[in-house]
């Protein structure tokens, strides 16, 4: 059914300013006129206005903000990332339900929801998904590589998310290996996760969670001192189904020469571009381990380059390290 309700859209939509009558829609697809009038109302329900009138047909008038695959299609240019999207209108967790069904499913499979009632982030934190404002999703993604690589997809997807921004006037810095800044403020962070055996990866999920259109008010006290949404930047609010489709066809450019040679050298020059650690005086957390030192660069195996106040320079693998400001997030 979601399939043939899809293609009765793209249908409506490529012909906006005209009825189509149920019996033109009915031959197309060789389905009924009363199995027609049952897909109408089906997305009716999810929001879109639709004129009806007898012996005319129906017309498009206008589409609801939602991230279904109907929504984003007309943006994407990828081959296999977000061609197949799993939309719900409210999950506990994008990422619990990614793993439910990644085995069954074909890399690049999306899993989306206007909310998650228990969102996280990394190292167990908890993250604000409140209905309709963001973009929360994950992403099932199958790369024949060791598993000790995986951590490069999570470089991959903020890389992503900076070019998807800046492809709609925003401009991001990346703070090294999972969020993305604005204004001092965190807009999005990304969780990845996988499911492996010895060097072989039976899958990962990578999770996003991207403040889109949040208002202030979403924002408790304590999270407002360092997060903050893409409607309160600009004073705007965003287009969310573009902004989708330009982050994910920045992620399949990205991820496709690392999944088949695990060259990421063009996410390091976005990274190294786009950092807001090099050259900063950063805390480096590791559990109740803490150093100072200052941030050289990222090599092109993604690591973070950081010379401590002693003089010695450290590799830093992202694994289950934090990385903060001297007196703050960032």
């Amino acid at each position: 059914m979601i399939i043939l309700k899809e293609k009765i859209l793209m249908m409506l939509k490529q012909n906006k300013d005209e009825f189509l009558s149920g019996e033109k829609i009915s031959h197309e697809f060789g389905v009924s006129r009363s199995a027609i009038w049952k897909y109408m109302n089906a997305l009716k329900e999810e929001g879109y206005i639709i004129e009806s009138i007898p012996r005319k047909g129906y017309r498009l008038i206008s589409s609801p903000d939602i991230l279904t695959y109907g929504e984003i299609e007309e943006y994407l240019i990828t081959d296999f990332i977000g061609r197949n999207i799993y939309y719900f209108d409210s999950v506990s967790s994008t990422n619990i339900k990614a793993k439910e069904i990644a085995p069954k499913e074909q890399e690049g499979t999306i899993i989306i929801a206007e909310e998650q009632t228990k969102g996280k982030g990394r190292l167990g934190r908890n993250w604000t998904s409140p209905k309709g404002k963001g973009i929360w999703m994950s992403i099932i993604l199958k790369p024949k590589v060791d598993p000790t690589k995986v951590a490069k997809i999570t470089l991959i997807g903020a890389a992503a998310v900076n070019q998807g921004l800046k492809d709609i006037g925003i401009n991001s810095y990346i703070k090294w290996p999972n969020d993305i800044v604005i204004n001092g403020k965190k807009v999005c962070g990304i969780l990845t996760e996988m499911s492996c055996e010895l060097n072989m990866i039976n899958y990962c999920i990578m999770g996003m969670g991207i403040n889109v259109n949040l208002d202030k008010d979403d924002f408790d006290e304590e999270l407002s001192k360092k997060a903050t949404s893409l409607k309160t930047i600009t004073g705007n609010t965003v287009d969310r189904k573009k902004l989708l489709a330009y982050i994910l066809n920045h992620f399949e450019e990205l991820y496709i020469p690392f999944k088949e040679k695990g060259d990421i050298s063009k996410t390091i020059e976005i990274s190294k571009d786009n950092s807001i650690l090099i050259g900063k005086e950063v805390r480096i957390i590791r559990g109740e381990l803490e150093k100072v030192g200052r941030v050289l660069d990222i090599d092109e195996e993604g690591q973070l380059i950081v010379e401590y106040e002693n003089g010695k320079v450290e590799e830093i693998f992202s694994g289950e390290v934090s990385v903060r400001g001297i007196e703050g997030y960032i």
